[in-house]
């Protein structure tokens, strides 16, 4: 059975009885413990993933799964869950994801209907979703020094270090909380999003938050797969701000303190995602991301040049250039972006 558990065929046959001579083969993972597998039988097909319930969120899948789907946003249909083996049966959105679909000509056009989603969930009530605190930003962050530098690298993180990274922190977790809050998907990219016959639908949702509502919009337009210019990202971005002020979101800044914030979320986001990647290969034995890296450098490194007027921004940039540029080139991973 191609690597799934025993009880596994079995259990799907239970939810779907009209599917007989049904098998099941493995499909691609993701950087989580989840397993999936495409169960097939004559005239169908669903997903079945296999999510160990110690290591994986399946009750809050199951919520947000439906939280979504309220709101308007395409997400697979549930067919079956057992939460005590972990075991999940869900629609067959096929293996069209987006990254491969993107390029000049069509960028435009499936990010227009990416944002669409987004708008769909900056307009739905937060609900039950867990705030996106300093607390839970703070986290993530910590995630660079310890992981990306210490770890990675073999770069200390001393006192200076430290210093200069909390200053920058609160500069990141402030621009954070002065923004409208909303549900958050917090990993909304095209590695996420999979073209289907009626349009865009997004999968991996369980870590959704009640957070920035620039969060998602800078996971897609500063993809750490895919890079798009500078220009073409801000004009997306105000694009989104402009759609975002025809509805009414309260607490919504002007044009330029929104692209503001954009950056500075994108900059926590990528600070975050160093250290995730790292991690991935460290511990978890994943090295599949490490070809990634040098993107995300390039977004945290060009954000903060491009804020020269911040004071935390300028001194954390100074030591980036002092303390961890001169190491990457001896990296087996690194391309200078």
């Amino acid at each position: 059975m191609s690597g799934a558990p025993a009880g596994l065929l079995p259990w799907c046959l239970e939810q779907l009885p009209a599917a007989p001579g049904a098998a099941l083969a493995p499909l691609a993972g993701d950087a989580s413990f989840r397993r999936y597998f495409r169960l097939s039988w004559d005239g169908g097909t669903a997903v079945a993933c296999v999510a160990p319930p110690a290591t994986e969120k399946n009750a809050e899948f199951l919520a947000v799964r439906e939280q979504f789907a309220d709101a308007g946003v395409r997400v697979p249909d549930l067919l079956g869950a057992d939460l005590e083996r972990g075991y999940l049966l869900l629609e067959d959105l096929g293996d069209a994801l987006l990254l491969p679909a993107l390029d000049r000509d069509s960028v435009d056009g499936w990010y227009r209907q990416a944002m669409g989603l987004l708008l769909a969930l900056a307009t739905a009530p937060c609900g039950d979703l867990p705030p996106y605190d300093d607390a839970a930003l703070q986290a993530e962050l910590d995630l660079f020094p310890q992981w990306f530098c210490e770890q990675l690298l073999g770069l200390p993180f001393d006192a200076a270090a430290s210093r200069c990274f909390d200053d920058l922190c609160g500069r990141l977790l402030a621009a954070a909380a002065s923004q409208p809050r909303v549900p958050v998907h917090r990993d909304y990219h095209s590695r996420n999003l999979l073209i289907t016959g009626g349009g865009l639908a997004t999968i991996d949702f369980q870590d959704a938050l009640c957070g920035p509502v620039t969060y998602d919009l800078v996971s897609l337009l500063r993809d750490c797969y895919c890079r798009w210019p500078d220009d073409d990202v801000y004009r997306w971005a105000r694009v989104f701000h402009g759609e975002l002020a025809a509805r009414g979101l309260a607490g919504l800044p002007d044009a330029g303190s929104f692209l503001v914030a954009f950056d500075l979320m994108g900059l926590q986001r990528h600070l975050k995602v160093l250290g995730i990647f790292a991690r991935l290969w460290l511990r978890d034995g994943k090295d599949g991301y490490l070809a990634d890296l040098p993107r995300v450098y390039g977004y945290v490194r060009d954000v903060l040049a491009a804020h020269p007027g911040e004071p935390a921004l300028a001194a954390f940039a100074a030591w980036l250039d002092a303390a961890v540029a001169p190491r990457l080139p001896a990296q087996p991973w690194w391309q200078a972006p």
